[in-house]
């Protein structure tokens, strides 16, 4: 059956490509030069710029040949290093057979790529009331800016993005977008600091590292991140842990083609879980919420089922909390989202029906823009009406502390 009329779609994970100014106009004059900026560069005659990281080439070496006045691209400087407007992460409107990673321009995306009123647009064309949006260049859970040789530069830059996404890009349509915010993550004081400081000003949610070990950080079973898993406790502010975050990517061996690195990116968040779940996090900060933003369902039930049975059987001789029951704390604290995941709504119960959120994704390649509403009713056609408005719309509600106006 169809979604019911009063059922509205409320995404917890979209996208925002940041629009050429964002740093510019927030950034004091003395950054502007170090500060991230948009440069149009011809991709034809950049091979041999010292400056070209190697992933930008590689991008640009896997596009189609075509003549160099096809071949600029808007890229991103950063103190002097270049980062590529990703074309994959950008391909909303387009056929999969046009799909690439090729650097993009901004005149190759759809508008509501980096515009809100024209985002808003294609949400109410897609059937969206709401959505929330991740960062592009500063990636998923801002660790671009980990990379600052300039700390206080890197600080600035961090609070740019954030007074952006609050005063201006969510701001623009409260009920549309649910704020978030990124945190100086080299420096835990710091980022409680900045999540109070955004809390006070209506931000719902943090874009966080699904592990931090791999960025070259402490892990969760140390103390190192008690300021910021306690400020975003007393203020109710989800994690939102993004597969991919970590920096990462899930590969068997360097011939693999990149398609075996996304159909494996589920695993990422099935480490997190496991991570999360074994470690002392959630009985230190037992109202920590965790959401693994483009995880996926259908592996829930398996490794809860797995990480239980460890549990019972080799607890008594590792440092694990010995009384708690790992999926309880799941139950608890923890929040699977899913875009294409008929296979874990056909065992929702065994993940929890209070632990599912809709994802759109727009306009990343695994969205179904325009068309997310008509996508959504197929998956949920045999999920009571009760059941399919929590998944759709009320746990996001709920868990992200963002009522209907």
């Amino acid at each position: 059956m169809p979604l019911q009329d009063h059922m509205q779609l409320v995404s917890v994970d979209d996208h925002l490509i940041e629009p050429p100014s964002l740093w510019e106009d927030r950034l004091p004059g003395k950054f502007r030069e170090a500060g991230p900026r948009i440069v149009r560069m011809d991709m034809s005659k950049s091979a041999g710029d010292e400056g070209l990281s190697a992933a930008l080439l590689n991008a640009a070496r896997q596009g189609k040949e075509t003549a160099a006045s096809e071949r600029l691209a808007d890229v991103w400087v950063y103190e002097g290093r270049i980062y590529p407007n990703i074309g994959l992460n950008a391909v909303a409107g387009k056929k999969p057979q046009e799909y690439g990673m090729e650097p993009a321009s901004f005149s190759d995306m759809l508008p509501g790529c980096y515009d809100v009123h024209a985002r808003v647009r294609d949400m109410d064309i897609d059937g969206v009331q709401s959505a929330l949006c991740f960062p592009s260049f500063p990636r998923f859970a801002g660790t671009v800016f980990l990379e600052g040789q300039d700390k206080e530069l890197a600080l600035l830059s961090v609070k740019a993005w954030n007074d952006f996404h609050l005063d201006e890009w969510a701001a623009a349509y409260p009920d549309r977008f649910i704020p978030m915010i990124i945190l100086p993550l080299w420096d835990p004081e710091a980022a409680a600091a900045e999540i109070h400081r955004c809390a006070a000003k209506g931000a719902k949610a943090i874009t966080f590292p699904e592990n931090t070990v791999g960025l070259g950080l402490p892990s969760f079973y140390t103390d190192h991140w008690d300021p910021v898993f306690r400020a975003a406790e007393e203020t109710g502010m989800p994690l939102c842990m993004h597969f991919g975050s970590s920096g990462k990517p899930p590969i068997t061996s360097p011939e693999a083609p990149m398609a075996v690195m996304i159909a494996l990116f589920g695993t990422n968040s099935m480490d997190a879980t496991a991570d999360l779940l074994f470690s002392p996090v959630f009985y230190k900060f037992p109202n920590l919420k965790v959401a693994l933003s483009e995880g996926g369902i259908g592996w829930v039930p398996y490794l809860l089922e797995r990480i239980d049975l460890t549990w019972e059987r080799h607890r008594w001789y590792q440092n694990v909390n010995k009384e708690v029951r790992p999926s309880d704390l799941w139950r608890r604290n923890m929040f699977g989202c899913f875009i294409d995941d008929f296979e874990g709504v056909a065992r929702r119960h065994k993940v929890g029906i209070d632990n599912i959120m809709w994802e759109c994704d727009y306009p990343h390649s695994d969205s179904n823009w325009p068309n997310s509403r008509e996508y959504v009713t197929k998956i949920l056609q045999e999920v009571p009406d009760e059941e399919a408005h929590k998944i759709v719309e009320l746990n996001a509600r709920r868990v992200f502390n963002f009522p209907r106006p």
